[in-house]
């Protein structure tokens, strides 16, 4: 059976029906060609509580791999940062530091993500934060997805590769 995996896009605009989500899609489809089952993408408005909400409810449900898209800006709704360290039981500060160095260089304000990647323990979940953008999910998903399978397997207890 393949990893259990959900997106979360977290956005005002899409949750009220205004905007499409563009960025959710991209992360289900590299989701789906890296071997992981995944439905689409949950959106959500933007706020801690909305974001822990759905994150725990994903928790609850038993994914493996959670990616969120959006809410990691300094506007003053992002708030995905926030709701997901509510969740969090450890930061993998690697991964966001990648995630930023790449957004850097495809432009300037890459760098200002304030997404965060994690684990949740005992249920052995990996939380990863990607910016809204459906280039920097495009981009990012790579990132996660070199190193979920490795990192469930160690949640797992499983030895190093």
């Amino acid at each position: 059976m393949p990893p259990r995996a959900a997106v979360i896009t977290v956005s005002d605009r899409s949750a009220a029906g205004i905007r499409d989500d563009r960025s959710g899609p991209v992360a289900v489809a590299a989701l789906h060609d890296a071997g992981f089952g995944c439905d689409d993408a949950v959106v959500v408005p933007d706020g801690a509580d909305s974001v822990e909400r759905a994150l725990s409810a994903f928790i609850e449900a038993g994914m493996q791999l959670i990616v969120t898209t959006g809410g990691t800006g300094v506007g003053p709704r992002d708030a995905t940062p926030e709701g997901t360290l509510r969740v969090l039981t450890r930061q993998l500060p690697g991964i966001a530091e990648e995630l930023r160095r790449l957004g850097a260089t495809e432009k300037p304000a890459g760098m200002l993500t304030r997404g965060l990647a994690g684990v949740v323990d005992p249920q052995g979940v990996l939380i990863v934060n990607l910016p809204g953008s459906p280039g920097a999910v495009a981009s990012g998903m790579p990132v996660v997805l070199s190193v979920a399978r490795h990192i469930l397997a160690q949640l797992r207890g499983e030895d190093h590769a």
